[in-house]
């Protein structure tokens, strides 16, 4: 018996009734891998800090807020579920790194703050974390790089386009 790892990259001999992908079905598969391994070293990268790459990216947000930002305005900017930011202020919380603050405008809202001690962390972490995004891009010319955020910009709002139509 064959398995799927031993005939990893050889076309099969069985036919299958399905349509064809299409010329960039292979870049879409490419991009979900890339995706994936970028998550996946990302886990490692933050271990050190004994941070997972969603509470990095929480305070990587809070960041550019020093007022806060109310956990739905956090789930619009990580694009994630309310509830899944609760969790992650939670833990942020417990660690002293984030601190619920009442709303001057909205008192049924509360604002997650950056304390001082995540201000450090943040602090030390970011040369780190710049000099490893720019070892990801290897040498590729930075021209090339915004050209391919704009090819993904694209890419990202016709995703959504088709969520929101099949909704």
């Amino acid at each position: 018996m064959v398995t799927c790892q031993q005939s990893l990259g050889k076309p099969s001999a069985v036919k299958r009734n399905r349509t064809s992908p299409g010329p960039r079905y292979q870049a879409l598969i490419q991009l979900l891998r890339t995706a994936e391994e970028l998550w996946n070293a990302s886990r490692v990268f933050f271990a050190r800090w004994d941070l997972s790459p969603s509470q990095f990216n929480l305070l990587n947000v809070l960041n550019d807020f020093p007022a806060g930002c109310t956990q739905s305005d956090l789930s619009r900017q990580l694009i994630m579920h309310r509830s899944n930011v609760t969790g992650l202020v939670d833990r942020l919380a417990e660690r002293g790194l984030v601190t619920r603050q009442e709303n001057a405008t909205d008192r049924r809202a509360w604002l997650v703050v950056l304390t001082p001690p995540a201000r450090k962390l943040l602090a030390e972490i970011y040369p780190h974390y710049h000099a490893a995004a720019e070892q990801v891009w290897g040498k590729l010319p930075a021209a090339r790089a915004d050209k391919l955020v704009a090819e993904l910009t694209t890419i990202s709002e016709n995703a959504t386009r088709i969520a929101s139509t099949n909704a």
